[in-house]
């Protein structure tokens, strides 16, 4: 969407904040022996809490209130019997409704103990998340944004997964400007606008280019022994640097 008034703008932010304190409640109760369905029910008393709904059940059916992927699982994991484990690269993707608005967010982190190659991997994604957020200004390229994360993933010697894409975001959970790809497309001639919602989160691995669908339809893994982390804001591009409406 494109924010037209200022109730547009408040309601952003509204939704915005949930679903941020939301992620770093889940990211800091999240321990071993835990199942990843228990991580979940946290996330799902949170959002109600607030009068939110889940985004990805409420508009696609999905089988759980949050997303939570580990280790090899890059994206979409279904919440249910899995249970965390010392050591585990852990990733939760939290989007929500609230009166209308939707704002998606998310994070990855290790459960101690942690090692070099986990570490340089979460840095290296907060700083492609980063990179890509100042990247993203009224009249830039959208394809910036890739180039920006594609950049950062080289230079700290990883890859970007190239189905897992940042995408329109506001009225609806998934809308235009459609996806916008974590890498360089040099072909993409669309423009980023003043007050345009978008997300942008990049996902970096250690092995994969592509995810693939597992079996229960929803999640999304990587290579057998990849690892990925993924970060992800929603924000209103500005003349200068964007809002970002999913900061805690």
């Amino acid at each position: 969407m494109t924010i037209e008034t200022d109730r547009d703008l408040a309601a952003l932010r509204r939704i915005g904040r949930i679903v941020a304190s939301t992620l770093q409640t889940m990211m800091q109760r999240a321990e071993p022996g835990m199942t990843t369905a228990e991580l979940d029910a946290i996330g799902r008393d949170l959002l109600a809490a607030q009068g939110a709904n889940s985004a990805p059940r409420r508009d696609y059916g999905f089988p759980g209130y949050t997303c939570i992927s580990v280790n090899e699982e890059a994206a979409h994991g279904v919440p249910g019997a899995r249970v965390l484990c010392a050591g585990d690269l852990v990733n939760i993707d939290v989007s929500a409704e609230l009166d209308g608005y939707y704002a998606d967010t998310g994070g990855s982190f290790a459960l101690p103990p942690t090692d070099p190659l986990k570490e340089r991997l979460l840095g290296a994604t907060r700083s492609a998340l980063g990179a890509a957020c100042r990247a993203a200004r009224h009249d830039q390229p959208l394809n910036g944004i890739g180039r920006a994360i594609t950049r950062v993933a080289r230079d700290r010697g990883f890859r970007v997964m190239r189905n897992l894409c940042s995408h329109g975001v506001g009225r609806s959970l998934h809308e235009e400007p459609g996806e916008i790809p974590g890498y360089y497309e040099p072909r993409d001639r669309r423009r980023l606008h003043e007050g345009l919602v978008i997300t942008i989160e990049p996902f970096l691995s250690t092995k994969s280019r592509m995810a693939h669908e597992a079996a229960d339809g929803w999640t999304l893994v990587g290579a057998a022994g990849n690892l990925s982390a993924q970060f992800e804001h929603t924000m209103v591009i500005t003349r200068g640097r964007p809002i970002l409406l999913t900061v805690a």
